[in-house]
């Protein structure tokens, strides 16, 4: 057998090294080229997304003022404010610069305000916790939850009996907190309720609002539950949502005066003060999509008696 020469397989050795040398820069250097266009289009990426977002902020806000206007023009035409009136029909979506934006008005006070669960010097109004309970029944949601949500917003100390709930049960909860003790700001503080759940929720929002206490309710717009539960055993309004809404197309119904008649005027007499026909606090949520981006404004509107629209609230992407 004939041995290669030293120096052969020495210079063997050193092109060899020098080729893996070689590979190794090559992929350490697509390794950076990469990861250098990867942080550049993710830098572009988040600047794109927050322009849009600023951009869509704008809009909104330009929608909401838009929204106010409407509220005012109609205030102008009209007394009262029912679901016929243009403030109450959706704003369809509408082209701009890349995107469109879309956007609807609620009336608010067509829905049980949790903070008349309480009376103006913070005492329980059991009338309303009575109410409450009415429309939890027909929800298929426990009536007790009415007595632990008063106590959440009441501000003595003590618990209502039997169901109520007071610091000494949220203080045992993880992590322990105490009960607000005043008027709620959103109706998704009821979230904070041991065991009340996102279920529970999702099926009482739609009917539920939280405005200023003594608020009245718009019985021009209120869902038909809600009408139902101002006294016990009524059930004129609530087994027929669609002939509700055909009627309530082009007026106000029921207007005070049917809803007398329904009520009976002893049941009446009892609840007139806690009810109008026109409205002050509205919903006005905004839709804004500008490529993939997508934004979302609520902002709860007051409308004052001589015209004058402000927003009390804002919360962006969820309520």
């Amino acid at each position: 057998m004939i041995a290669r020469p030293p120096r052969l397989a020495a210079r063997r050795r050193q092109r060899g090294v020098a080729l893996i040398t070689a590979v190794l820069m090559v992929a350490l250097a697509t390794m950076l080229a990469v990861d250098v266009s990867f942080r550049g289009a993710l830098d572009q990426r988040r600047s794109a997304t927050l322009f849009a977002l600023d951009q869509s902020l704008e809009i909104a806000l330009g929608a909401e003022a838009w929204a106010a206007d409407f509220l005012k023009q109609d205030l102008q035409e009209s007394q009262t404010d029912h679901l016929g009136e243009m403030w109450a029909r959706p704003l369809p979506p509408l082209p701009i610069d890349g995107g469109t934006v879309e956007g609807r008005l609620e009336d608010l006070q067509g829905r049980f305000n949790v903070n008349n669960l309480i009376h103006a010097d913070g005492t329980t109004n059991d009338d309303a916790v009575k109410q409450l309970e009415r429309i939890l029944a027909v929800l298929e949601i426990e009536p007790t939850w009415a007595a632990a949500i008063a106590d959440w917003i009441d501000q003595d100390a003590q618990p209502g009996f039997p169901d109520g709930a007071e610091d000494s049960v949220y203080t045992g909860q993880a992590p322990p907190h105490l009960t607000a003790n005043m008027p709620v700001t959103r109706v998704s503080e009821l979230m904070v309720l041991p065991g009340f759940g996102a279920e529970r929720y999702l099926r009482l929002r739609p009917y539920l609002a939280a405005l200023p206490v003594g608020t009245k309710l718009n019985v021009c717009t209120a869902p038909g539950i809600v009408l139902d539960a101002l006294s016990e055993g009524t059930r004129e309004f609530g087994l027929d949502a669609e002939d509700l809404l055909k009627r309530r197309k082009d007026a106000c119904f029921p207007s005070l005066e049917e809803l007398r008649g329904a009520l009976g005027d002893e049941t009446y007499n009892e609840v007139k003060d806690s009810l109008t026909e026109s409205s002050g606090y509205f919903r006005a949520t905004v839709w804004v999509t500008i490529g993939t981006t997508q934004f979302t404004l609520y902002s709860l509107l007051a409308r004052g008696g001589a015209g004058s629209i402000r927003p009390v609230l804002r919360s962006f992407g969820s309520e």
